[in-house]
């Protein structure tokens, strides 16, 4: 299950992709985001009812997290053509009708499992968000069961946090004062 990444190098990764204007394909690693921070998020399965809601939301929040210097990019385990099918979809019928990042196929499961989030039952992902600094080095991990979607909110405050640089209190925002080490 879930192990602990955070302090760490983030896993390395290499993933095919489906762009978000629904047409091309493409392919990402880690490497591609260095000098950026990563928002990077597993989610279950195309074509399903919580995960187009967090997809959408990242979505349409995506000049936020670019104001931060932050790309994002979703990954499950199903196939770059199960992707652009479901980009294409519109959303009234379920589905994504175009979204402004890639979505990576982990078909081969390799990147769920070295992020902690695979079920290896299921064959799927659990909900794991990850957020990656600008070298590389894990900085947030969350991972959630797969009927619970994720807070874009709280993911733009965990970020500023974490680009705050100092110490940070329960739901501290950004313009609040960091606490004083004793």
């Amino acid at each position: 299950m879930a192990q602990r990444l955070v302090g760490l190098p983030a896993p390395d990764f290499t993933m095919e992709t489906a762009l978000g204007n629904g047409k091309e394909f493409g392919k990402v690693s880690l490497s591609d985001y260095r000098g950026k921070w990563l928002v990077l998020f597993f989610y279950p399965a195309d074509f399903t009812f919580v995960c187009p809601t967090e997809i959408i939301a990242l979505s349409d929040s995506i000049e936020e997290f670019k104001d931060l210097d932050a790309e994002v990019l979703g990954v499950s385990t199903d196939s770059v053509h199960s992707h652009r099918a479901w980009i294409n979809t519109p959303r009234e019928q379920n589905g994504l009708g175009g979204i402004n990042y890639p979505l990576a196929s982990d078909f081969l499961k390799k990147v769920s499992r070295d992020y902690g989030v695979l079920d290896e039952k299921a064959g799927v992902a659990f909900r794991g968000l990850f957020i990656i600094d600008p070298e590389g080095i894990l900085r947030y991990q969350v991972v959630t069961d797969m009927n619970i979607g994720r807070s874009v909110d709280e993911t733009l405050r965990v970020l500023q946090a974490l680009q705050s640089g100092g110490l940070c209190a329960a739901n501290w925002r950004p313009g609040d004062k960091h606490l004083e080490a004793f």
